[in-house]
């Protein structure tokens, strides 16, 4: 039997090997098999195989491709592992900067805490107060409006606990508005006492804010 092979070699490999010697490259498929001669030979035993041929390179089957697919489809929750930071790695322990907001229970323990130390008995600038708690603040901005509400707010307490206005006082100087603060043994328990509100406050934000698992649903 006579097979015309001119239009087939380009896609095909011939093998003249005996049959129960033959194997076929990876990704070879076997067209037919041949027992007798083609134009007058003998070609007993030989294969015609295509060679599919992968694109990308060589066969997946070996090497470190693999691997990391087995390491990618082995990925679950919580299998998170960290190694040591690589040497000079800076730290993280700067912070994004803040604008003080009023209302904000964190801007105004920063301010009653400075509040606290203020001279007793005379009139402070609330600007000197402004810029004092930006200079111990580098990552926080304040402005005269947020600090004022601080105060007011420390007024209003002062108030409905005493029942009188001495304790804390505001008013408008020559350069601007200001604040004095009672000069006697009572005011310092009691600014201790608002400071630590504040930070309780503080702390109750904190927790709220670590329950939350996601910002949202598109998170």
């Amino acid at each position: 039997m006579g097979i015309d092979t001119t239009g087939t070699r380009s896609v095909a490999v011939f093998a003249e090997v005996r049959l129960n010697r033959i194997r076929a490259p990876a990704g070879a498929a076997v067209l037919s098999r041949v027992s007798d001669g083609v134009d007058g030979r003998s070609l007993r035993g030989i294969a015609i195989l295509r060679c599919a041929a992968q694109p990308g390179g060589p066969s997946r089957s070996t090497g470190g491709a693999v691997q990391d697919d087995a390491r990618e489809s082995a990925a679950a929750p919580g299998a998170l592992r960290l190694r040591p930071a690589p040497a000079g790695m800076p730290a993280d322990d700067l912070r994004p900067p803040v604008v003080a907001e009023s209302g904000d229970p964190f801007a105004a323990l920063k301010v009653l805490q400075l509040v606290a130390r203020v001279e007793r008995g005379r009139a402070v600038r609330i600007d000197d107060l402004v810029d004092a708690l930006n200079a111990a603040n580098v990552d926080w901005l304040f402005e005269r409006r947020v600090v004022g509400a601080v105060l007011v707010a420390l007024q209003a307490s002062w108030m409905s606990d005493y029942r009188n206005a001495g304790g804390i006082v505001l008013s408008d100087g020559p350069y601007g508005p200001t604040v004095a603060i009672e000069d006697s043994s009572r005011v310092d328990p009691w600014i201790v006492r608002r400071v630590a509100r504040e930070a309780s406050a503080c702390r109750e934000a904190l927790e709220a804010f670590s329950r939350l698992d996601r910002l949202g649903s598109g998170a």
